[in-house]
């Protein structure tokens, strides 16, 4: 479904990505890992065509991600849940309103918002807070609804980067568990984490990279840094 083919990322004369290949299989599992500035959110972004790579392809379903015209494109992001480590809510709409702005941005109808916002929300454990403002939200409440905020449109992958950086060890848990349970969905998740936890927990394929090379690849792999 995803395969990145030998790109290199260049800043300033400096390599943010050198040479990196790797595919993502259909219902994946993958956590790459690294120190700060290894080029985890460069690979993230280079998917999300918000980076074009110096040299090198990324293919989104055999297709080309940089060289797509700007409908084709939009159409692909909306097959991409993104999460974020300082959630982007936005913070005059409730929980209900923020994933309901995301299904209106998608063109679904009042019908489809009135019966999936609230799924959703049970989805990760916060249908008693639908109503609830994020300054009303813990940090972990907060992480949770911007995870329903990119799954309620039902996306082929989606994209975690650093979703638990900036949450306590108990929310980290119970965000990792959501995350596996959309896996186990049959979503496509991709992960990057500096968390030794969370990885040594999963179980799942982990890359690591170090200044933007890939330097290990491991199908069961445990953070080895």
């Amino acid at each position: 479904m995803i395969y990145y083919d030998k790109v290199t990322k260049i800043y300033k004369g400096e390599a943010a990505l050198e040479d990196v290949s790797f595919s993502v299989e259909p219902g994946e599992f993958l956590s790459i890992v690294g120190h700060s500035g290894a080029g985890k959110t460069t690979l993230m972004k280079m998917l999300l065509a918000e980076e074009r790579p110096t040299s090198g392809s990324v293919f989104f379903q055999s297709e080309n991600i940089h060289e797509m015209p700007p409908r084709q494109l939009f159409a692909v992001r909306r097959k991409i849940g993104t999460v974020f480590q300082d959630f982007r809510l936005l913070p005059d709409k409730t929980a209900y309103e923020n994933i309901a702005f995301a299904m209106e941005a998608a063109g679904r109808s009042e019908e489809e918002i009135a019966s999936d916002v609230p799924h959703v929300l049970e989805l990760v454990d916060l249908g008693d807070k639908m109503r609830h403002f994020p300054h009303q939200l813990s940090g972990g409440e907060q992480q949770r609804v911007a995870i329903a905020r990119a799954i309620v449109n039902q996306p082929d992958v989606i994209v975690a980067d650093e979703p638990t950086g900036n949450l306590d060890p108990v929310n980290t848990f119970e965000v990792v568990q959501i995350l596996k349970k959309i896996n186990d969905l049959g979503t496509t998740v991709m992960l990057t984490t500096h968390n030794k936890g969370v990885i040594d927990s999963l179980k799942k394929r982990v890359i690591t990279m170090d200044r933007g090379k890939v330097i290990r690849d491991d199908k069961e792999g445990k953070y080895v840094l």
